[in-house]
């Protein structure tokens, strides 16, 4: 861990003492370098950022002159993977449009958790899935950090919601509101007779025309994660399934929105959504918890504590 000064914020922005942040796929990628396109956005032959991390919640310590909607003291969380990162750190400097109030019933550590993972979570089901309620709604990859907040904004929408995970991860999903739950090391959900009008991929693997197949008639497929091959039958075929037979089928990526942050956050108060977190560890135990991310057997979200 290197030792950096505390930042300074400009005229527009606000300096936070970060009490917690968390880590989500992008930080791999940020750091790897992997898939290798993602180099133009991060750095070609080394990471552009120096710092990682974007999630965080923290207090406002102090702000810019031209800031209107903070002031210090306010307690905050957001996520500034979309400009520069560098949560993993005793404070950072950000510009007031990524910041939201933290929610009032939930601790640093819990709103920390939420930003990226939720915001995914939200715009994949939302813009991208158009989710309706009344539809049913199967979420693969149902037990990660996404996965469980898919399940229950899915459920916000008044979805029917079946939720895709191990053996070991069966209670969480039921915890958190699953109205079914099926453990792929049981049972192929591709290979039975029900249809779903929305499927969310985040993680596993199956071959997209498998996906198709589980959908209805004029149903939608989004891929937000999982395997390579995932990602490329998504991004290559998606379009061309997409123009024959009425269904929808394609990737997302996930765009930093405080709107969309301040709706997660009046649902999480509202007592809708809760974040779920696997593991925290400190700020010097970093390279440890990106072990453990990188096995891909996180239970919800993993947390990291200044």
């Amino acid at each position: 861990m290197n030792e950096v000064e505390t930042p300074i914020p400009d005229d527009n922005q606000v300096l936070v003492k970060i009490h917690a942040a968390s880590l989500n796929y992008g930080n791999l990628v940020l750091l790897k370098g992997e898939p290798y396109l993602a180099r133009f956005a991060f750095g070609i032959l080394k990471p552009k950022y120096s710092i990682p991390g974007g999630d965080f919640a923290g207090r406002i310590e102090s702000v810019g002159k031209n800031v209107n909607h903070f002031k210090p003291g306010d307690e905050v969380f957001g996520d500034l993977s979309g400009c520069g990162w560098g949560t993993f750190a005793e404070y950072v400097a950000v510009p007031e449009h990524v910041l939201v109030l933290k929610p009032s019933n939930l601790s640093f550590e819990e709103a920390a958790a939420v930003p990226m993972a939720a915001t995914t979570a939200l715009q994949s089901l939302k813009n991208k899935g158009k989710i309706e309620s009344g539809q049913k709604v199967l979420i693969n990859g149902a037990s990660g950090g996404v996965g469980t907040f898919a399940v229950q904004i899915a459920k916000s929408f008044g979805a029917e919601v079946t939720g895709v995970c191990s053996t070991r991860n069966l209670n969480i999903l039921q915890s958190i509101g699953a109205d079914f739950v099926i453990d792929y090391t049981k049972e192929d959900f591709t290979k039975t007779a029900q249809r779903y009008d929305l499927i969310l991929a985040v993680n596993g693997y199956q071959p997209i025309s498998a996906y198709k197949r589980a959908l209805r008639p004029k149903g939608n497929y989004v891929m937000v994660g999982g395997s390579g091959a995932q990602l490329t039958q998504a991004m290559v075929l998606g379009p061309f399934f997409s123009m024959t037979g009425g269904k929808k089928m394609g990737s997302f990526l996930q765009r930093a929105n405080q709107k969309d942050l301040i709706f997660i956050k009046e649902l999480i108060e509202a007592g809708k959504v809760k974040p779920v977190i696997d593991r925290s560890y400190k700020l010097n135990e970093v390279p440890e918890a990106f072990r453990y991310f990188e096995e891909g057997h996180n239970q919800g979200k993993v947390v990291i504590t200044m």
